[in-house]
């Protein structure tokens, strides 16, 4: 059993876990029951892995009506830290374990495991790094409230301290080691960005990340959206993942600093899977919106050389820092689906010896002649239907309860009469 000791003066504990959009939940727990919590877990519905984003449920493999929705228990699995904001009050990220003390097989988090063990089994320690965008907005019109592109603009950033600020501090000292952050490409749009780390706490951090900043933009008056498309005629949020191989201390990808035939192999891995995996980055209608030329989100399985156009972007320099980054998600996606299936496909990529398409040089939206990644929805659970492959590593029953979701995203978007319809053809007909 690890150390789950509290910090002093704390009275209440918050455990939680990423759900199957990848949204952390849990409960508030007094700290009077919080050794009987550690020795026992916290029961939970296992619904927290089957509903949609709104808390809706449905019937799905393992959680439906006629198993009556039954429990699992969320364990700790770190040490409470306290939150800088709530005095009295610590966090613990927690795992999932059945009834049977075994763990949950539609957890999303058990995807990463597989892989992260599968990767352990070959002397590879996986590192990713990760940059997330957000947005952060006015809670009553839900808009930004300043104006105009100023990327990278430290008149803009100062202006945002008073909450880029607490966000760069506090969760750093809450254990999510922070690198920067940057206006980003459109009004109220900022990037934060988590220094590289093993696999699985990259994504756990991810998950406690984007619950944290929500948190401290609502302590601050404002609302912070990972949402992928919030608006059509401004930026997208992106997720963009930085991969590196280590072993013994190295990096296992990087040749002097250049990417050697290891890193080849696990692009070639990544390429190859990109399009038919394309559900575990973007899985609502809204994701597909960001899939435009020229928007700086890639609408190709290309790769390049320090390219902001294509999907794989191969960054070389110090040996410690060649890396491969992978630049199709959006914010929101489920971050245990994502790095599950990117580390399969790399890791196929190096057993198999798979290379590359030739590398793409200069505008990728018009140069590409790589496969295009899903432009939709129905296009994407088409796609990961009828891969096998992408069956294999998620599992049967994950990916059908994934897919069940983003069809049912799909035909509540189909079954709605949009303000375009009605201010473009009600009073012309």
């Amino acid at each position: 059993m690890g150390d789950f000791s509290l910090p002093d003066n704390t009275h209440t504990v918050v455990l939680g876990m990423g759900d199957l959009n990848g949204i952390m939940r849990g409960k508030r727990i007094p700290a009077s029951r919080w050794q009987a919590t550690c020795k026992t877990g916290n029961a939970c519905c296992l619904s927290l892995f089957t509903m949609d984003m709104t808390c809706d449920v449905w019937d799905t493999p393992l959680v439906n009506f006629d198993n009556g929705f039954p429990d699992f228990h969320i364990m700790p699995a770190t040490k409470p830290v306290p939150i800088p904001w709530e005095p009295g009050v610590a966090m613990c990220f927690g795992t999932g374990l059945g009834m049977d003390h075994n763990p949950v097989p539609i957890d999303p988090r058990q995807a990463l495991v597989r892989q992260v063990e599968r990767a352990a089994n070959m002397g590879i320690d996986v590192r990713a790094g990760t940059e997330l965008e957000f947005y952060l907005l006015d809670p009553e019109t839900c808009r930004p409230r300043d104006i105009g592109n100023d990327c990278y603009g430290l008149e803009r950033a100062a202006a945002l301290e008073h909450v880029l600020g607490p966000i760069r501090q506090q969760i750093e000292a809450m254990g999510i080691p922070i690198e920067q952050s940057n206006p980003e490409y459109a009004p109220g749009q900022v990037e934060v960005n988590m220094r590289y780390d093993s696999a699985l706490l990259a994504a756990d951090r991810v998950v406690m990340f984007r619950s944290l900043v929500k948190q401290l933009a609502t302590q601050h008056g404002y609302i912070a959206s990972f949402m992928a498309k919030p608006f059509i005629d401004l930026g997208g949020n992106g997720f963009h993942m930085h991969y590196s191989l280590w072993s013994d201390g190295q990096n296992a990808i990087s040749d002097d600093g250049t990417l050697n035939t290891t890193g080849r192999h696990f692009l070639g891995g990544l390429q190859k899977r990109m399009v038919e995996a394309s559900i575990c980055g973007a899985a609502n209608v809204n994701a597909y919106r960001r899939r435009v030329a020229y928007s700086f989100c890639p609408t190709t399985a290309s790769w390049g050389m320090d390219n902001r156009t294509v999907g794989l972007r191969v960054i070389e320099g110090s040996p410690e820092a060649t890396r491969i980054e992978k630049r199709d998600a959006g914010a929101d996606c489920n971050p245990y689906l994502l790095l599950a299936s990117d580390i399969a496909a790399g890791l196929d990529g190096i057993e198999q010896q798979i290379d590359p398409s030739p590398m793409t040089t200069g505008d990728a939206y018009k140069n590409s002649h790589d496969a295009a990644l899903p432009t939709d929805l129905d296009t994407a659970i088409r796609l990961a239907r009828e891969s096998g492959w992408l069956a294999s590593v998620l599992g049967d029953s994950q990916l059908e309860i994934w897919l069940q979701q983003a069809a049912r995203e799909s035909g509540f978007f189909l079954a709605q009469v949009t303000p375009f319809e009605t201010d473009r053809y009600l009073r012309r007909f």
